[in-house]
């Protein structure tokens, strides 16, 4: 009982001397206060929009820049997959800066040590391991052929938990008595911004080189929603949505829910066109280059599909020729229209709980980068399942290149096996096996 008396006593002692509790440190994090609005826009639209309403000002600021990223878009996907990684890299680390800033501004005064350099060895420590990863996989031949790549290779996750390791013992030896709570509150401010940011954006680098239409369809039917939504809300919305958004509405929620399936059709069926778009991106050993060139699948070849007799008897069709992708975009673009939406609501209460209006001003009229990119992040995560889980089979040019990398008496051993394999199942027979 004495000792239970002791162990409380330092234990209060112990949260004095730390001078915080999880209610003090939330209501000084309220006590922040929140940064006096700044008008980023362009002089140039300020002048040219001088004599209209706030209300239309913002309608077109929003909508002049929003058609300038489009068009930035485009120039983007024309310079190919190698230059979309690179953009989808600096998106990660500009998010990644955004969300960590908020959390250094918020407890500034606290000046904890260590806390962004950390918060930036960490970030490097997971693009290490997840890239790793994806050279490994995807450039299995080139990582084989150069003897530096093939030790990096083998050894990669150990000296992945090692660089994180690292890390973690720099933490420990960072904290501070008299702020061992905040420091922690930090330390897992980091790891959710990694989980949420980092992890999030090699799913769409995975998408990507399953194909670009796997990268452009969701992100543009993302796009296509969020101008949708805001245009229908502009004009006809009446009723809110959800208290996190006041701005948002029923009639934007439901009008970019139908526009957007419709535009998800009309770009699958344009897109199914070219191998360009259909062919997974896959690196050339001979040209040392990315190549998106095959032969496309069934999935992009178009196919006749009989109308219900219902639907029949309002247009009168019997039958429709479309690209069974066309199918699996309406999944996608319902994901994007009423779930995705709910990747903005989230940073919606991230921002009110931290009183804040955007995550940063870099785009004037829509905020940071990641005030664009929440419902993204949440949208890559489910195209990555959904070709998981309905889409990819095995590769047959992967499970050749590690087939190739083994040696000779594995080799004769694989071979032999699907020898033996084919021949039960009737498909070789042993005269063809003479021949």
């Amino acid at each position: 009982m004495g000792t239970d008396g002791v162990k409380e006593e330092e234990l209060e002692s112990e949260a004095k001397v730390d001078g915080e509790t999880a209610s003090d440190s939330e209501s000084r994090a309220d006590l922040v206060a929140p940064p006096a609005p700044v008008d980023d826009t362009p002089e140039v639209l300020n002048r040219a929009l001088s004599n209209l309403s706030s209300r239309w000002k913002n309608w077109w600021v929003r909508g002049i820049l929003t058609l300038a990223m489009i068009a930035f878009f485009f120039i983007i996907i024309y310079l190919g997959p190698m230059v979309l990684m690179m953009i989808v890299m600096c998106v990660q680390i500009k998010c990644f800066h955004e969300i960590i800033t908020i959390g250094y501004n918020v407890y500034h005064s606290y000046d904890l040590p260590w806390f962004r350099t950390l918060s930036w060895y960490f970030l490097l420590c997971v693009n290490y391991f997840f890239y790793g990863e994806t050279v490994t996989d995807y450039f299995f031949t080139l990582v084989q052929r150069e003897e530096p790549l093939r030790i990096l290779s083998k050894y990669h996750r150990f000296i992945s938990f090692t660089l994180y390791l690292t890390g973690f013992c720099m933490f420990v030896l960072s904290l501070v008595k008299k702020h061992y709570r905040l420091q922690f509150y930090m330390f897992g401010w980091t790891h959710v911004t990694l989980l949420i940011v980092v992890t999030q954006s090699h799913l769409v680098i995975h998408n990507l080189f399953e194909g670009m239409i796997w990268f452009i369809v969701p992100i543009s039917c993302v796009i296509c929603n969020d101008i949708m939504a805001y245009m229908f809300g502009f004009f006809f919305g009446r009723t809110p949505l959800i208290k996190l958004s006041p701005k948002k509405t029923w009639e934007g929620f439901i009008g970019g829910f139908f526009a957007t399936v419709v535009f998800g059709l009309l770009l699958s069926y344009v897109m199914s066109g070219y191998r360009c778009f259909v062919c997974p991106v896959e690196y050339n050993n001979d040209t040392n280059s990315f190549t998106v060139d095959c032969e496309p699948s069934d999935l992009f070849r178009l196919q006749e599909y009989n109308i219900p007799g219902v639907i029949h008897s309002v247009i009168g069709w019997k039958t429709v020729r479309m690209y069974p992708f066309q199918i699996h975009s309406i999944a996608l673009s319902t994901f994007a229209s009423l779930i995705g939406p709910f990747g903005g609501f989230f940073a919606s209460g991230f921002k009110r709980a931290f009183k804040i209006k955007d995550f940063a001003n870099t785009i004037p009229g829509h905020g940071g980068i990641m005030d664009r990119f929440d419902c993204q992040y949440l949208m890559a995560t489910f195209v990555n399942v959904y070709i998981a889980s309905f889409i990819r089979g095995p590769n047959p040019s992967k499970l050749i290149q590690q087939f190739l990398t083994l040696r000779p008496d594995q080799q004769l051993h694989i071979f032999n096996t699907l020898k033996s394999h084919l021949m039960d199942k009737g498909i070789l027979t042993p005269a063809a096996e003479d021949e």
